[in-house]
Formats: structure tokens, sequence, C-alpha cells
């Protein structure tokens, strides 16, 4: 088969989910932007930094997001599916967090190495 090989193909749905968590994303973000822009006076010029601000905050989370969890997605997409990367896509810091403490694999296995070598130590 085709499909085999190709490495999209293998990402497909984590493509589809953020893709459509950030199309989602732009018309949440002028919304916000909207009354974000109005809560602080209101004008034009605001609303659009504002914007501005909350569109860049997605575009990368949705980078950051993708490169973290795309290759371990493989279900297919559904609309609770798109739900879940819409709220990681505005919830990225928190989930980069979290992964930060996690506890290192039950298998032994080292993990990356350290500055000192393989094993951490000197």
């Amino acid at each position: 088969m085709i499909h085999e090989n190709d490495p999209l193909w293998k990402l497909r749905h984590a493509l589809a989910g953020v893709a459509l968590a950030l199309a989602l994303s732009v018309p949440l973000a002028a919304l916000l932007g909207s009354w974000g822009g109005a809560l602080l006076g209101d004008s034009y010029g605001q609303r659009v930094l504002v914007y501005a601000v909350l569109l860049l905050y997605v575009v990368v989370g949705a980078g950051v997001l993708f490169a973290k969890v795309a290759r371990h997605e493989t279900r297919p997409l559904s609309p609770g599916r798109v739900v879940l990367w819409l709220a990681s896509l505005w919830l990225w810091p928190a989930l980069l967090l979290a992964g930060r403490g996690k506890a290192p694999p039950a298998d032994g296995s080292a993990g990356p190495p350290g500055p000192s070598g393989p094993t951490g130590s000197a």
C-alpha cells in the first residue's frame, strides 16, 4: 500500500485535528480580541492588538502542540476530538508545564542523555 511509507499519512489525524482547532480559533480570537479591546478602552487599535496577540498565541501553540503530540495521535477525528484539540490549543502552556514533571519510563531506560553522558554521572 502506498500510504504505509508516507509520513504525512501517519500524521493525518493530528494534522486534521490541529488544522480544525486552528480554524476554529481564528474567529474565537477575534471575539476575544473585541472583548479585550473593549475592556482596555474600546479603540480599534487596542482591539487589533489584542486580536494579533491572541492569534500569535494560538499559531505558536498549534506548532508546539503538533510537535509534541502528533506522533502519538492515532485515533480518528470526531467532534469530541476536535473540542479536545481546540481546548489543548488554548491551554498549551499548561500542557507543556504538566509534561515537564513526568516520571521516568517504567522500563528503566535512562531517557535522554544528561550533560555528562548517557548515564548522567561523571
